[in-house]
């Protein structure tokens, strides 16, 4: 699926009718909008959770989540997941391990990702990586043009892996915590590793988004807004570096600002 579909909408074109009623003209014109859709995701055909998205790079989205928030104890093979696309989305995830989704809570993001936090177990990062802060500003510039979705609709949130140099991956989605996923699952199925890599994202860096980053070690969490207070917190505790605010000539950093050179 493309993520996106055409759709007529009525507009104003700001001229008066010359009628008498004085009324504006409007014109049909096409426009792109992005697909919103319901994920349902059973383990062993059992529904575990349901959430909302945008239906691209789905595999990648529930692989990110499950093995993010550790949902399933015990051994399951994403090649073996089976996905159906329809007016929902279903997942069915075949799996020998013990389910656990107790304390699941929808988040503060936008759309509602899925967090369980009873289970999101953090280790410090002490990852040496740095990068200058000019190479961190044209990377970010790369990362805004790259996203497609977002500069055809204006609707959905991007998230980006780099290496510092080139951006390896990159997400769309209606929800700035799937589209994090998404580039956590990605790295998980293509096997790279999160040493000396960078999360790049465009919307608000909640302590959620933060967590998923810090869970797996991603040493630099950038984004074009602000992070929380929490996430702030979350990240001074775990050796992450926050940076927010990226413009063409300044950003500011939260954490862990040794990392920024």
């Amino acid at each position: 699926m493309n993520g996106f579909i055409k759709k007529m909408i009525m507009k104003n074109n700001g001229h008066a009718d010359s009628g008498s009623s004085g009324c504006a003209v409007l014109a049909e014109q096409e426009d792109l909008i992005a697909i919103e859709r319901r994920l349902k995701v059973s383990v062993n055909g059992k529904e575990l959770l349901s959430l909302y998205c945008t239906p691209v790079m789905v595999r990648e989205l529930v692989v990110g989540m499950f093995m993010t928030e550790n949902i399933i104890n015990g051994g399951w093979c994403a090649e073996r997941m089976t996905i159906e696309y329809g007016d929902d989305v279903l997942v069915d995830i075949p799996a020998e391990g013990e389910v656990v989704s107790d304390g699941a809570v929808i988040t503060s993001g936008c759309i509602g990702g899925i967090t369980f936090p009873k289970r999101l177990k953090l280790e410090k990062c002490d990852d040496p990586y740095r990068i200058s802060a000019e190479d961190l500003k044209v990377l970010f510039r790369k990362f805004q043009n790259a996203s497609e979705l977002y500069k055809q609709t204006g609707c959905v949130h991007s998230a980006g892996l780099s290496d510092g140099k080139d951006i390896l991956c990159i997400a769309e989605d209606i929800g700035r915590h799937n589209a994090v996923d998404k580039i956590i699952g990605y790295a998980i199925l293509e096997s790279l590793p999160f040493e000396g890599k960078i999360m790049l994202a465009s919307g608000r860096l909640s302590s959620e988004i933060v967590s998923k980053c810090a869970k797996w070690k991603i040493p630099i969490v950038a984004s074009r807004t602000s992070p929380t207070s929490l996430a702030v917190e979350i990240a001074e505790k775990n050796g992450v570096t926050v940076v927010g605010f990226i413009r063409a000539d300044r950003f500011n950093v939260y954490s862990a600002p040794e990392r920024i050179c």
